[in-house]
C-alpha cells in the first residue's frame, strides 16, 4: 500500500473532492513501467484536475499530476531497467491517465525520457512541464532567428511557472529580458531571475486600433494569449517571432494579419504534451546546460501531497508564484 492524492466525484451533485488515500499497486493501470515517484509539481492543468476537472478528467476516481520524476522499479520494456532515473511530462498523464500525485505510477515506456545528466529528480520537477515548455519556446525562437543584441525579449506572465524559467534561461544565455507582470510585488523576484526591464500588465493588456506600433521586441515568450498577445504582435520587430505557450488571458485572439504581412512576424505554437521523443531529449539536455540551478532553486516552493487541494485552488486563481515541488513521500 502507498499514498496517493485521489480525486473523486459525487455523481448526484457533480462535485469533486480530493484527499490523500492509500491504494495498492494492483489498483494502478496496466502499462510497461512501474516508477517509484520522488517528486511532482503543480501546473494549471493540475489545478483543474484536482478541482472541477475542466473537462480533462475522463473518469473517477482519478489521480492527477501531469509531471513526475523518479526511479524505475519494474519494466517490461528493454529501454528501461530497475534503478534508472526517469522524467515524465505530458501525454495526458494526470488527465486521461493516472498521474504523479502518488508514490508509485505505472505508465507506458514511450512516455518517459531518461533524467539528463546534471539534474536530479527534485530539480527536474522544479522544471516540470512549465520549464520544459519554456525551453521549447526558447528553442523555437532560436530556430527562427532570435539573436542576442537585437533588442529585448518579452516574457508575458513572467512571474508564473513558464515565465519564471523562460526569464532565467534567456538571461543566462545572454538575452536582454523584459518581464510582464500584473503583480508589482514580484519585481525584485523577476530581477533576481535576470529581467532587466519590468513591464506593467496594464501597459500592454489591451488592444489598440493601430495594427502596428513601434518595433519594440526581438522575440517573445507569451503565456497569456488573448488581447495581450494581439497587442504584442503589433510591437514585434521586423521578422521576429512570438512563441505562444498559454492562454491565461483568454483563448481568443483579437488581432489582424497586418503584423504578419507587413513585418513578417512569426507566431509559433508551442505544444509540450505530444512532443516527439528526440525533441524532448534535446530540450531536457538544454535545460541541464542552460538553466542556472541557483536561479531555479530561488523559484521553488516545497509542498506535500496533503497541500495539493489548496494549491490546486490557488493556481487557478493565479496565486502561485514560481515553481512548486511536491515531495510525494513527505
Amino acid at each position: 500500500m502507498f499514498n496517493a492524492l485521489v480525486v473523486d466525484k459525487d455523481e448526484e451533485s457533480g462535485k469533486t473532492s480530493a484527499a490523500v488515500k492509500q491504494i495498492d499497486v494492483s489498483d494502478l493501470p496496466e502499462a510497461e513501467v512501474l516508477v517509484a515517484v520522488d517528486y511532482s509539481t503543480v501546473n494549471y492543468k493540475d489545478g483543474l484536475c484536482i478541482g472541477p476537472g475542466g473537462g480533462l478528467v475522463r473518469k473517477y476516481p482519478h489521480i492527477p499530476g501531469i509531471d513526475f520524476a523518479g526511479t524505475v522499479e519494474e519494466s517490461s520494456d528493454d529501454r528501461y531497467k530497475p534503478g534508472d532515473k526517469v522524467v515524465l511530462t505530458g501525454w495526458r498523464v494526470g488527465e486521461a491517465h493516472w498521474g504523479g500525485y502518488s508514490q508509485k505510477a505505472r505508465v507506458k515506456a514511450d512516455w518517459l525520457v531518461p533524467l539528463p545528466k546534471g539534474l536530479d529528480t527534485r530539480q527536474a520537477m522544479a522544471v516540470g512541464t512549465a520549464g520544459f515548455t519554456a525551453m521549447l519556446a526558447v528553442m523555437a525562437l532560436e530556430d527562427h532567428g532570435l539573436e542576442k543584441n537585437h533588442g529585448p525579449v518579452l516574457v508575458t506572465g513572467a512571474a508564473g511557472g513558464v515565465g519564471s524559467v523562460a526569464t532565467a534561461i534567456l538571461s543566462n544565455l545572454g538575452y536582454e529580458v523584459a518581464g510582464v507582470t500584473g503583480r508589482p510585488e514580484t519585481t525584485d523576484y523577476l530581477k533576481s531571475l535576470g529581467a532587466t526591464q519590468i513591464v506593467a500588465r496594464e501597459e500592454i493588456n489591451e488592444t489598440v486600433k493601430r495594427p502596428l506600433e513601434a518595433e519594440s521586441w526581438a522575440g517573445c515568450v507569451d503565456a497569456v494569449g488573448g488581447a495581450m498577445l494581439a497587442r504584442v504582435l503589433g510591437q514585434m520587430k521586423y521578422g521576429c517571432s512570438v512563441a505562444s505557450v498559454g492562454l491565461a488571458g483568454g483563448a481568443g485572439l483579437p488581432a489582424t494579419v497586418i503584423p504578419f504581412l507587413l513585418r513578417g512576424v512569426n507566431l509559433l505554437g508551442i505544444d509540450s504534451v505530444m512532443q516527439p521523443y528526440d525533441n524532448r531529449v534535446r530540450a531536457w539536455n538544454r535545460i541541464a546546460s542552460d538553466l542556472p540551478m541557483d536561479k531555479l532553486e530561488d523559484m521553488v516552493h516545497p509542498a506535500t501531497l496533503s497541500d495539493l487541494p489548496q494549491l490546486g485552488a490557488d493556481i487557478l486563481k493565479g496565486q502561485v508564484k514560481g515553481r512548486v515541488v511536491v515531495d510525494v513521500n513527505a
